[in-house]
């Protein structure tokens, strides 16, 4: 399998669980506080994420991750946090269907963020592909 083909499953197999994620998300939160299922749900995902690395024997001493790395990991695991917290909170408060496109805006903030902090290029494809993703979520929402 291609390096090209291997990023692609991994990202397709990403989509259909973070599908599942709002939908899982929606039914867990029902008549709980949505702090509480997040907290539940991140402690799930350190115990699989930990297996995993055990298993897999990827294990490493933490003094051997650069400080840039260390920064930026903590950086993207708060950031991860909050919006989870926002995440079950507006499951537990609206409709699966409108919060996860508004949810998904995160693409396209992600590109803007991406030629801005990171130097990528903006092309015609991914930028119309960002404005259908926008006016999309928009038309889900609004109507």
């Amino acid at each position: 399998m291609s390096l090209q083909s291997n990023w692609i499953t991994f990202a397709l197999a990403s989509a259909v669980f973070a599908a599942l994620t709002a939908l899982f998300g929606k039914l867990g939160v029902v008549g709980l506080n949505s702090n509480l299922a997040t907290f539940i749900r991140t402690v799930v995902i350190l115990a699989v994420i930990g297996g995993i690395v055990s298993l897999r024997g990827e294990w490493q001493s933490p003094s051997s991750i650069s400080a840039r790395s260390w920064l930026f990991l903590v950086l993207s695991a708060i950031a991860t946090g909050l919006s989870w917290l926002c995440y079950y909170r507006a499951l537990q408060l609206g409709p699966v269907s409108k919060v996860a496109p508004l949810d998904k805006l995160s693409v396209a903030l992600a590109i803007v963020f991406g030629i801005v902090f990171l130097g990528e290029t903006l092309t015609w494809p991914v930028a119309l592909g960002g404005a259908l993703i926008v006016a999309g979520s928009i038309i889900m929402v609004v109507f």
